[in-house]
């Protein structure tokens, strides 16, 4: 098996699988500690309320905030006529643009309530939840430009 680099990080995951939910590192000192506590508990908040499983992360708070609160707003707004189910392709593109738009290319999103998968992701572009019956990945790779 060969070793990652420090640069990036593998993940394997099936959305059967129980997940351990991954921090970023904590940063040292008193009042960081504080601060991360806060948004953690601000972010479980927000998952509990908008009925999304946090299932494993590596990807800063207020970056995970976003995603949840863009999925959850998605969700509701397919679901609002009668008998329309969520639509994962809607989900992953606007996730996908979102975040592309937001923090930089290149994000990529797999939405779906059955899928397996093994990515590579940049430190700190790692995200995977689910919402209602709906499973994401999000993560983000890293772009080199090719020189001739």
């Amino acid at each position: 098996m060969e070793k990652p680099n420090s640069q990036i990080t593998h993940r394997n995951l099936s959305v059967t699988e129980n997940h351990k939910q991954k921090h970023p590192l904590p940063q040292t000192g008193a009042v960081a500690s504080r601060s991360i506590h806060t948004e953690e508990l601000k972010l479980v908040s927000l998952a509990i309320s908008f009925n999304i499983r946090l299932r494993s992360a590596d990807m800063p708070f207020s970056m995970q905030e976003r995603a949840l609160r863009l999925t959850r707003a998605l969700l509701d707004s397919s679901t609002a006529a009668p008998h329309r189910r969520p639509n994962p392709t809607l989900v992953a593109r606007s996730l996908k643009k979102e975040f592309d738009s937001a923090y930089g290319p290149a994000w990529h999103c797999v939405a779906g309530k059955s899928f397996g998968s093994f990515v590579t992701h940049s430190p700190g572009g790692f995200l995977y939840f689910s919402a209602d019956s709906l499973f994401v990945l999000l993560f983000k790779t890293e772009v080199h430009v090719i020189s001739r």
